[in-house]
């Protein structure tokens, strides 16, 4: 997809001085649902992915005012114990709620990536504050998930020269117990038929196989890419529908080994398992994980179960599922993002999807190598 059909009109439209709003009605920003510590990680990941990508200098200023905003909230939001709280009011006061690892480690990866992608002294400084103060919680991350972006942030941050104020040593131990809990998770799950790390497929499947990707592409060993590659695998199978559309799990029930419900499909699933399989592209150069990211990006375009589009080019927004009687009309910010998220990691190994509006279906050229 060329990147100046890209726009980031409704990202802007659902950001005030705060940072991002959570919820919309239709495109219009709902206030009284206030802001989400995860969505704002996720609003920092989506403008470092498009900064990389784009040329226009006009629309690089643009999303750096963004940045600035969402690396701001992230700030704010990081607990003096270094965890972040997740969920506030329209008034900034914080709503009652349990800590998240999920939401710690976006959080974590959000700054591992700020720090390892930006030029810039300042912000950088800003994204190393967060790590050092979150480091000593990453330790108590128990959940999958958690685990998964923890492990990716580390795998990241072990490339780099290092952070000042953070032990590499320290790092390293952190990502090899990261490691170690997902390969024991899926060993443990694990048989002939079912190649996955727990007993059922829920949401944001695609974070898991992905984060030991970014592993083995540090350090490559056979188990870790073994785990990976048949997770990925087994993954991309359960998420595709007749003639290779993608299916996301439903939310009605999600998927086990007796049961998969269709619906109501997550933007978020598909970005996720765009994410994944562009990770193994880099890992194994196999043009099969390209192909599989040009058909998450399809399915916002409309090749999908619904055969409607989710996505709307011209102010860069989403909706938020897909049911058996159509989309979801309101357009909040996981959805959009995972919308701008898709469509970058696509650029980024140039995959493009060129949309035939007049007959909603879409003509699909790849093109060249990794970048």
């Amino acid at each position: 997809m060329a990147s100046s059909v890209i726009k980031f009109d409704h990202l802007e439209r659902m950001t005030d001085d705060t940072g991002l709003l959570e919820h919309s009605l239709g495109r219009i920003p709902r206030r009284r649902e206030g802001y989400s510590t995860d969505d704002n990680a996720r609003a920092i990941w989506a403008c470092l992915e498009w900064l990389a990508l784009l040329d226009d200098q006009e629309t690089k200023e643009r999303l750096y005012r963004l940045l600035d905003r969402y690396l701001a909230f992230l700030l704010w939001a990081q607990n003096d114990d270094g965890t972040f709280h997740n969920n506030f009011f329209f008034d900034r006061t914080k709503e009652e709620e349990t800590p998240s690892d999920d939401c710690f480690g976006r959080s974590f990866w959000a700054a591992a990536i700020a720090y390892r992608q930006l030029d810039d002294a300042a912000r950088r400084e800003a994204a190393a504050d967060m790590l050092r103060r979150a480091l000593p919680a990453a330790w108590e991350l128990r959940s999958l998930r958690g685990i998964a972006w923890g492990l990716a942030a580390c795998s990241g941050l072990l490339k780099e020269e290092g952070v000042p104020g953070v032990d590499k040593k320290e790092l390293a131990a952190l990502a090899g117990r990261f490691e170690r809990q997902l390969l024991e998770a899926y060993e443990t799950h694990t048989d002939g038929s079912w190649r996955w790390y727990e007993p059922e497929l829920t949401y944001a499947n695609g974070v898991l196989p992905w984060s030991l990707w970014t592993a083995y592409r540090r350090m490559p060993r056979q188990e870790v890419r073994k785990a990976a590659e048949e997770s990925l695998n087994f993954l991309i199978e359960k998420m595709s529908g007749p003639a290779g559309v993608i299916r996301p799990i439903g939310n009605r029930g999600w998927c086990s080994r007796r049961y998969r419900a269709d619906w109501d499909q997550q933007p978020l699933d598909v970005m996720k398992l765009a994410l994944a399989a562009r990770e193994a592209y880099w890992a194994t150069d196999d043009e099969r994980y390209r192909g599989v990211v040009r058909r998450c990006l399809a399915w916002f375009y409309g090749s999908n179960d619904g055969r409607v589009p989710l996505a709307d080019r011209s102010d860069g927004s989403c909706c938020d599922g897909l049911g058996p009687n159509g989309p979801n009309p309101n357009r909040g910010a996981e959805s959009t993002l995972s919308y701008l998220l898709t469509a970058a990691i696509a650029q980024s190994i140039s995959v493009e999807v060129v949309v035939d509006e007049s007959i909603n279906n879409e003509t699909v050229r790849m093109a060249g190598t990794r970048v």
